[in-house]
């Protein structure tokens, strides 16, 4: 398997609320466009370190087309001095969609829609809310990607595409993805099967 670099877009004020964005357009915060700009030391380290010097110039990069991923994806490029470098746009990217629980938090959830909640307690990779989707029809759409896309990459996403792809790529257990720490402003490194967050070289 080709190399992938994972970047999860920068904080916005609604993940620092606890509150679900799923497909919901909302903008970086100030910290948030620091972690985008940081992480791109890391980024450029990690892929000469794998590829040889100069290798990001000849990276390709890809990107959900929600707000907050294309934020982060022009401000890490500025920070590489490579702005206005196209990228590709796609939809599979998208983070999954959380339906009418979008905007709220999880006590919310527990309080206004208690049975749902049960139910995706029961089994979360399966689940669907309410006008959203499931881990599992992500993983679809994700896997459809993966055997398209132009590798190695760097691709610019959510949460909950990260977690699909350490299902799909690292193997790892669905109920242990859906319970893993999703970082702002560091790189996930996907290679051989394999899986790791690289330490942080930028600031954020």
């Amino acid at each position: 398997m080709a190399t992938i670099y994972f970047v999860r877009h920068g904080e916005t004020d609604w993940n620092r609320e606890g509150r679900l964005q799923g497909r919901t357009d909302t903008d970086l915060n100030a910290r948030g466009r620091a972690q985008a700009r940081g992480v791109a030391a890391t980024l450029r380290q990690a892929v000469e370190a794998d590829f040889g010097a100069g290798a990001l110039d000849a990276l390709p990069l890809y990107a959900s087309p929600l707000k907050r991923t294309r934020q982060t994806a022009d401000l890490l490029l500025e920070a590489l001095a490579r702005p206005g470098l196209a990228y590709g746009l796609d939809p599979r990217l998208a983070e999954i969609g959380f339906g009418h629980w979008e905007g709220k938090t999880w006590p919310e959830i527990r309080m206004r829609d208690p049975i749902n909640h049960r139910d995706r307690d029961r089994d979360r990779w399966r689940f669907s809310p309410p006008g959203g989707e499931s881990y599992a029809g992500v993983a679809e759409r994700v896997g459809g990607w993966l055997s398209e896309a132009e590798r190695p990459c760097c691709v610019v996403s959510h949460g909950g595409i990260a977690r699909v792809m350490m299902h799909l790529l690292a193997g790892q257990p669905e109920d242990q993805v859906l319970h893993a720490d999703i970082w702002q402003g560091r790189v996930l490194r996907f290679a051989a099967g394999r899986m790791a967050w690289l330490p942080r070289t930028g600031h954020a």
